[in-house]
């Protein structure tokens, strides 16, 4: 499927960094509840992540990642998921996440 430009201008990829993150037991499939702060303007924004393969909930704090921060809210279980973190599937089905090579600051918009 192919999209407009305009359509891909309308997703808000911005860069944040992981401030808290924890086991998530009740998830169906194993999975993070993860905290991530994306600056001033939106401030910290939590989401349920599928990410257990390659991360835990220590070593992810402090980690810069990328989220889609426009899609709406979506209910999991009793946890309210604000935001897409993203990441690429492995061969063996684990999440890499998408981290920049180079610092910038909390909320920057992939551009």
């Amino acid at each position: 499927m192919t999209i407009s430009f305009d359509d891909f201008l309308k997703v808000q990829i911005r860069k944040g960094t992981v401030v808290k993150a924890e086991p998530f037991p009740e998830a169906r499939k194993p999975a993070l509840k993860v905290w991530v702060d994306f600056g001033d303007e939106l401030g910290v924004k939590k989401t349920s992540a599928q990410i257990t393969r390659h991360y835990d909930s220590v070593s992810l704090v402090g980690k810069s990642v990328a989220g889609c921060v426009n899609l709406g809210e979506r209910q999991i279980g009793r946890f309210l998921s604000e935001f897409l973190l993203l990441g690429f599937e492995d061969e063996d089905g684990g999440v890499s996440l998408i981290s920049p090579d180079h610092n910038v600051p909390n909320g920057t918009v992939l551009s």
